[in-house]
């Protein structure tokens, strides 16, 4: 279970800050690719929450028409009621943005129960809307054909690729105004923990540079006495 002191540590780091400190131990593909934020940027504090996956194959028609939304167990709509709340749900559509992964009413529904947020590498219909919404939702692009023109669902909470990264139930998915990012369960915590630190020394070093100081020795901190004028900037600032 995601502890609630990392949730917020990860609210406060970038997914840049992120990303390096899941290179440092030799992960290189947790970006999830082409996920972008619906509506555009919207600063605030990071989406955080564990995954909850729904992924698509490439529909067969007579298995996918239009009735299938009358079974309460076709997975795109178990998906949404079942998908936990501070969770967020992330929806594999093999980076096919021709046909919608969901569209308002669902992700309306997903923000009513209070899931944290809702992912795809395909496109969303009703994009427009969606991106006034209060729950943080990430696409390639709009799309309004509906999701069985092309997408059949047909597994739930199950290992998924989403835009080219793994993404194992339970992994904690952070989402800021670059993106999404995966990490994995078990790192969640000192991955946190190391962000949340490199976020001061960043904040550190952009103030250094924007008052004239060069980046070498400085980033990284190679020059002696970086980290004393570092210690003395964070004892000032009580970071």
């Amino acid at each position: 279970m995601l502890k609630p002191e990392t949730r917020e540590l990860l609210r406060g780091v970038s997914t840049a800050t992120l990303c390096t400190c899941l290179f440092k131990r030799g992960l290189r593909t947790q970006m999830i690719q082409g996920a972008l934020p619906v509506g555009g940027v919207r600063g605030g504090p990071s989406m955080v929450g564990e995954a909850f996956t729904l992924r698509y194959m490439p529909a067969r028609e007579d298995l996918n028409g239009i009735e299938v939304f009358r079974d309460r167990a076709h997975p795109q709509r178990k998906a949404v009621e079942d998908c936990p709340p501070g969770a967020v749900l992330v929806i594999d559509s093999r980076k096919d943005a021709r046909a919608a992964s969901a569209g308002g009413i669902l992700v309306g529904r997903l923000q009513a129960r209070g899931v944290e947020g809702v992912v795809t590498d395909g496109g969303f219909r009703d994009a427009p809307e969606i991106g006034k919404m209060k729950i943080r939702a990430y696409h390639q692009r709009p799309s309004a054909p509906t999701n069985l023109t092309l997408h059949q669902a047909i597994d739930i909470n199950v290992p998924i690729g989403c835009g080219d990264a793994p993404v194992f139930p339970g992994d904690v998915i952070v989402g800021d105004d670059e993106g999404v990012l995966v990490i994995p369960a078990h790192m969640a915590d000192e991955i946190a923990a190391e962000a949340a630190e490199m976020t001061v020394f960043e904040d550190f070093v952009a103030e250094q540079v924007a008052n004239g100081r060069s980046i070498l020795g400085l980033y990284p901190a190679t020059d002696p006495q970086t980290p004393i004028d570092f210690a003395a900037w964070r004892k000032e600032r009580n970071r």
